[in-house]
């Protein structure tokens, strides 16, 4: 059961950002110790994504496991209050993320989705990110 007050929630809920999260801070740093420039946040393109790699026509997105829906435990909890709006909200952050997605690649741009829970491991997502952009 929540025993927030309806102010402290409303508070907690204005501090959650959209840009410079600290899961797209880590990725950035990695990006560029690895020697990869990028632009931020274009929001000439569909969803603005994180990074955008213009010269290799490649997008990064760096999801929160929650606020997307990741399928791990992070992602998996459902709020318990207000049920009624955080379930749709939640579905329709996923069916957008779908739409942006293929909207990106049919323009022609590849796309990588990188979560929050995987960035724990600095060696994979240090691979990950060569892989993707060296093609």
């Amino acid at each position: 059961m929540d025993t927030l007050e309806p102010a402290t929630r409303s508070e907690r809920m204005r501090r959650v950002r959209g840009k410079d999260t600290q899961p797209e801070l880590v990725v950035r740093r990695l990006a560029h110790r690895l020697g990869y420039r990028f632009r931020l946040h274009r929001r000439d393109l569909p969803g603005s994504p994180d990074l955008v790699f213009p010269a290799r026509k490649a997008v990064i997105f760096v999801h929160g496991c929650f606020w997307h829906q990741h399928d791990c435990a992070r992602g998996a909890r459902r709020p318990s209050s207000n049920a009624a709006y955080w379930h749709p909200k939640l579905a329709r952050n996923v069916e957008r993320d779908g739409k942006v997605r293929q909207q990106l690649e049919s323009e022609g741009w590849r796309v990588l989705v990188l979560w929050e829970c995987e960035l724990r491991d600095v060696d994979q997502i240090s691979r990950r990110l060569t892989n993707f952009l060296d093609v």
